[in-house]
């Protein structure tokens, strides 16, 4: 087997995604938990980029990297601290084991009686994939983004209807 430098690359980036992702899983510190998860999401957009994809390479970096982890630790730190205090293991933890082995079974069988393609890897332009995007899916771009503002309407009105206290 050709070791280049690709695979060494694609061996970093998985490491890093899988690594930060178990961070997040098995971290009892949320704040550890979230750059966990800005460390899987700087992984996910490695293997992004390796397989060609800069535009979601880019969303990924400055979304969920950027904005999604500063959202969370700014929550944490308007959070009192007396809401976690009470805080416990939930009891059915072992059978959401038992359910995520077997997911992961499935995926991996999948994975291992699928042929990869013996294709030549090739890029997309953004020019192309602007054009795409809004003439091709704009329908479904749209869509997607009245489903996420009805969302963050529904959050706000939840919040404000849940408590009194300003």
């Amino acid at each position: 087997m050709l070791i280049t430098p690709s695979l060494v690359l694609f061996y970093v980036a998985g490491a890093l995604t899988l690594g930060g992702a178990l961070v997040v899983v098995l971290s009892r510190n949320i704040v550890y938990a979230a750059f966990g998860l800005l460390a899987s999401m700087m992984g996910v957009a490695g293997l992004f980029l390796l397989a060609f994809a800069e535009f979601l390479a880019l969303a990924q970096v400055l979304i969920y990297g950027g904005a999604i982890v500063i959202v969370i630790l700014f929550a944490l730190m308007l959070t009192r601290i007396e809401d976690f205090e009470n805080l416990s293991d939930h009891p059915q933890w072992p059978i959401a084991a038992v359910v995520a082995i077997a997911v992961f079974g499935v995926i991996a069988a999948t994975i291992a009686a699928t042929a990869a393609p013996a294709s030549e890897r090739q890029g997309l332009s953004f020019t192309a994939l602007g054009r795409s995007l809004f003439t091709d899916w704009a329908v479904a771009f749209e869509v997607a983004s009245l489903v996420l503002l009805v969302a963050l309407i529904g959050a706000v009105v939840m919040v404000r209807s849940g408590g009194d206290r300003d």
